[in-house]
């Protein structure tokens, strides 16, 4: 069986997000998206947590679900009593601290196993700092640290670096970062089994460095609204689906020599953002608009050519920086990826409209309805049977996206990359004829 997972995302009580990041609203989103598997996040947030002990009931071991509760519109029934999306405990913290001179900005995605194991995180984490102040705090505290009181809690938790290359906040930051995992994390490096990749870098750009061969990379949404859940996920084939399983089945696919507890479960593949669409992927000066390559911005000495200030250095140069292998390596065993592009941007694509229009909002919704959840829509369903319910261009532009085939600006210095399925010069004939709305 292929379930779907995306580990990493926020709750309404996280800086900059959707008020409607709730549990009824995820759970109802991810089975639009076909997601299986979707991290609380912010489990140290005091308010947050207690919802999730209140909301959620327990599935299968160290999963939880949406218990069944009542609204307006169920009556006198209960909604979600056959909920079939499961809950895992995840939590994001910045670690913002000084080490070998620099300040460092890191931020690590944690899971852990149980509710009562989370109690024990969040109460040390809150002698260190005011959890309530956001869902993701910030602690003066360095990864190494966050990592033993994490790991002397329990040693089934999980320490993940989130968003491995971003260039103000992670482990290997232009801006506040490390060269490499053991830098950051010293001797417990060796309970370092994965990275994720963020939305500025994919799989293929991590190969490139030799000592990423020994982390697994997975890949989530770092969702702020529901919508945005599953634009980067983690597919599994398996049927015994619980914590342990999970965890053991993303340290099976590092390439440590270390023996770890057989999983029934395994990481077949991760979907991918065109990294280019990721907001730091090239260098640049977003208030001058100033977008540059690598090697552009090393003709400028890495200065913006506009105002004289430093360039925010992107994913894509401090990858260059650090790797020791060729553009394309890939490495024996590598685990593969998809990059693909979010239903309602290829719909708006076609229809030149806004992805939050309602022209666009309808044929989703169409598509949705007719073949059960947007992954199926992306990933599964052939080119005529897509042909068969919705507009030869929407067919050809989900068909394209599988490809490869898309045009992309990418994105710069806080400024999200922009993607094209057809090129501006080609026609894009919408037939009217079509009864669709």
């Amino acid at each position: 069986m292929r379930f779907i997972a995306d580990f990493h995302l926020h709750s309404k009580y996280s800086r900059a997000t959707s008020p409607q990041m709730d549990l009824e609203n995820l759970d109802k989103w991810a089975k639009i998206k076909g997601i299986k598997v979707l991290g609380t996040g912010d489990f140290t947030h005091p308010d947050w947590f207690k919802n999730l002990k209140e909301k959620l009931e327990p599935a299968e071991p160290g999963l939880f679900k949406l218990a069944p509760y009542r609204t307006e519109s169920s009556g006198a029934g209960l909604r979600n009593s056959d909920s079939q999306t499961r809950f895992i405990l995840t939590s994001e913290i910045s670690c913002i601290y000084s080490k070998r001179g620099k300040v460092r900005k890191i931020h690590i995605l944690i899971f852990a196993p149980s509710f009562e194991i989370v109690e024990k995180i969040n109460i040390h984490l809150g002698w260190l700092g005011n959890l309530k102040a956001d869902g993701r705090p910030i602690l003066g505290l360095d990864a190494k640290e966050l990592a033993k009181i994490v790991l002397n809690t329990s040693g089934d938790c999980l320490i993940v670096p989130a968003h491995l290359w971003t260039p103000f906040f992670s482990i290997f930051g232009s801006r506040s970062g490390f060269d490499s995992i053991e830098e950051c994390f010293e001797d417990y490096s060796k309970y370092i089994y994965a990275g994720e990749t963020g939305l500025s870098s994919s799989p293929d750009m991590n190969w490139r460095l030799s000592a990423m061969d020994k982390i697994t990379l997975i890949s989530n949404s770092d969702a702020h609204s529901a919508q945005k859940i599953g634009r980067e996920a983690n597919v599994f084939e398996g049927d015994e689906i619980n914590y342990n399983n999970i965890i053991n089945a993303i340290k099976q696919g590092s390439k440590s020599n270390i023996q770890y507890p057989k999983s029934n479960i395994k990481l077949t593949y991760t979907i991918e953002f065109y990294p280019q669409e990721g907001k730091y992927h090239y260098d640049g000066h977003r208030l001058c608009g100033i977008s540059l390559s690598p090697a552009e911005s090393k003709k400028y000495n890495n200065i913006c050519p506009n105002c004289g200030r430093p360039l925010t250095i992107g994913v894509l140069n401090r990858v260059e920086q650090l790797a020791d292998r060729p553009e394309g390596f890939k490495p024996e065993n590598a685990i593969p990826f998809k990059s693909l592009v979010p239903l309602a941007e290829i719909i708006a694509d076609v229809l030149s409209q806004g992805v939050g229009t309602i022209e666009v909002d309808k044929e989703y919704k169409n598509l949705i309805k007719k073949f059960g959840n947007e992954f199926s829509v992306l990933i599964d369903v052939p080119r005529q049977e897509l042909e068969a319910v919705t507009l030869p261009e929407i067919a050809e532009g989900i068909v394209r996206v599988r490809e490869g085939k898309v045009f992309i600006e990418p994105g710069y210095d806080g400024v999200y990359g922009k993607i094209r399925i057809f090129s501006r010069g080609e026609q894009k004939t919408v037939s009217r004829q079509k009864t669709l709305f």
